[in-house]
């Protein structure tokens, strides 16, 4: 009797793994497979977005400035600078009732470039590099990283970078001291043992020598670097400053463990988000409520910028939908969203029993159990979140349940540890409905993040039920 009244009453957060069918270990193992190929190719939000759109046009969308007007069932996206996205399948009921969004962001931590990088140092050329987003900056020296990005000359002309990816490909590396020089060094905590400023990319040593007169020559290895890329990509060190070029580590993405049941993966916060949300939308046909995914650009470091969630793009690109609909009139933008429902789809910290101190067991997120519902994120006495309401939180778990998805509802972590933010508090200062809801995820924000494949299918079918309700 205890037993059955045990099993009716209590909330249990069960594995995932130990009810997966056959049918389902295919799914999951299925979807993970082209997670991981689509990550290997979409390291940056511009090349995520690159491959976003191209996966887009394969599937029938379009972008929504080739249209004079919609009507529902239509497919349709606006890129934003190449960096951020905004998709939309038109719904059969009036979207003056609101929207069904998802919403999740694409830039991830790393080291960008400086505006004036190279310069040379006894017989070494560099980089200088501005780390992006919270980083643990000693996680960043002596492993093996790519270049990526843009250059773009005064005339226009915009070269694409990636060197470090390919096997035939040299790669780069930030240095670091040896232990038995260290001493110092290592009396210092975790946060300083590394300095932003020493994060410098060690990239070549030979000096240039090719004429009579070299050896007069000042700062020769700069001059080879720079003749090395001034013959393969045409440009000039000045063209350096208006370039847009990151460094993130050199891993693929690989299954992990002996049952290869998780990812590991450079750039999971928030990718893992991002495409499951992309890969529901690219199967919507019919939806009853307009079906929005948000690929945003730099919620690392706020979500400020064009291209990121506080500027007005998304609301221009929601407009242009009211418009193409013919149905635009004062405030209706405001009332669209004010009705709308949304998934803030970021990633949770995954618990780590190597790291239990920092968790309540009873309120965190584990890997392989299933999709995670944070109702409210922020810092300590909840500064800075966005907090769902009941009566959302049990609408979300209606979906999930009649789907039969499994969920777990977490925070991040104890509430005087620290604290973290999404996108969330964005589109609820707009008056929409927002739960976060995302995969759980071991390392964060490190060179190398961890994700079960379990959850990886939970978020898959989250947001397809989600967007077909």
């Amino acid at each position: 009797m205890g037993e059955e009244l045990k099993e009716k009453l209590f909330n249990k957060k069960k594995n995932g793994w130990e009810s997966a069918d056959e049918n389902q270990m295919q799914e999951i193992y299925g979807i993970s497979k082209k997670y991981m190929d689509f990550l290997n190719k979409a390291k940056t939000e511009r090349e995520f977005i690159k491959q976003a759109r191209k996966l887009a046009d394969e599937n029938g969308y379009k972008d929504i400035m080739e249209f004079e007007s919609l009507k529902p069932g239509d497919k349709i996206y606006f890129v934003n600078r190449g960096k951020s996205m905004y998709l939309a399948v038109i719904g059969e009921n009036t979207i003056e009732n609101g929207m069904h969004i998802i919403g999740s962001h694409v830039d991830s931590p790393r080291l960008d470039l400086k505006p004036n990088p190279l310069y040379e140092d006894t017989g070494f050329a560099y980089f200088k590099t501005h780390y992006y987003g919270g980083i643990k900056k000693y996680q960043w020296t002596t492993i093996p990283l790519s270049l990526h990005g843009v250059i773009v000359k005064t005339s226009g002309e915009k070269i694409e970078i990636n060197i470090g990816e390919d096997e035939n490909d040299p790669i780069f590396t930030i240095t670091d001291l040896l232990p038995h020089l260290a001493q110092e060094q290592m009396k210092k905590t975790l946060s300083n043992g590394i300095e932003g400023e020493n994060l410098n990319l060690l990239i070549g040593s030979i000096p240039y020598k090719e004429d009579k007169d070299s050896d007069k020559l000042s700062e020769k290895v700069k001059l080879n670097i720079l003749n090395i890329l001034n013959k393969k990509y045409g440009i000039v060190e000045a063209d350096l400053t208006s370039a847009e070029i990151e460094l993130v580590p050199c891993f693929r993405a690989r299954s992990m463990g002996f049952d290869e049941s998780m990812v590991a993966a450079y750039g999971q916060d928030d990718k893992v988000c991002a495409y499951t949300s992309l890969a529901a939308m690219m199967e919507l046909k019919n939806v009853k409520n307009t079906a929005v995914c948000i690929l945003s650009d730099k919620e690392e470091i706020g979500s400020m910028g064009n291209t990121g969630m506080e500027s007005h793009m998304f609301e221009f690109f929601i407009s242009e939908i009211l418009n193409k609909l013919g149905i635009n009139r004062p405030n209706l933008l405001d009332r669209v969203f004010c009705f709308s429902k949304m998934l803030s789809s970021d990633v949770d910290a995954g618990y780590d029993p190597i790291y239990a101190s920092v968790s309540d067991k009873t309120n965190a997120g584990f890997l392989g159990k299933g999709i995670a519902l944070v109702k409210y994120t922020g810092a300590r006495g909840k500064s800075g979140a966005s907090d769902a309401n009941a009566e959302y939180v049990a609408w979300v778990r209606n979906v999930l349940e009649k789907n039969d998805i499994k969920y777990q509802l977490t925070e991040l972590g104890k509430v005087d540890i620290g604290g973290g933010g999404t996108i969330a508090y964005i589109l609820a200062n707009k008056g929409t409905d927002v739960i976060d809801c995302g995969v759980p995820v071991l390392s964060m924000h490190a060179p190398y993040e961890v994700t079960s494949k379990y959850d990886i299918y939970s978020a898959y079918k989250t947001y397809k039920a989600f967007w077909q309700e």
